[in-house]
């Protein structure tokens, strides 16, 4: 799936605050959307999951196949948790680093314990 919009400036959506992931209900299947808080590396959004357990982790676990809007703009994606350490490391550092500056408490706990989720999204 492509954007909706004919043409985005993914550096432009990464500098915004939240993404809206829909994953599909592990039980259900029906279509669950959070808001949550995400980072960038190229094609690539890296979210951590304070809560392993989460009913999100537990149906992109089951279903990767997810959508993923930021800013208005629709991706599909492919859902994956993060397991490389290299990878790992990334994806912490870039989530904290994009917003540990605006949040009033010390994230370093969060940071540290969360369950780093990749998203690739599908874009040309």
């Amino acid at each position: 799936m492509q954007s909706q919009h004919p043409s985005y400036d993914l550096a432009a959506l990464a500098s915004l605050d939240f993404c809206y992931l829909t994953t599909t209900g592990r039980v259900s299947g029906k279509p669950h959307t959070i808001e949550i808080w995400f980072a960038l590396d190229g094609h690539t959004i890296y979210m951590l999951a304070g809560n392993p357990g989460s009913d999100w982790v537990k149906n992109a676990r089951r279903t990767p196949g997810v959508t993923l809007r930021v800013g208005g703009v629709s991706f599909a994606g492919t859902a994956r948790m993060v397991d490389q350490p290299d990878e790992d490391t990334l994806a912490r550092r870039l989530v904290l680093a994009k917003y540990q500056p605006g949040y009033d408490d010390d994230l370093s706990d969060w940071g540290r314990t969360s369950l780093a989720v990749a998203v690739d999204l599908d874009v040309p």
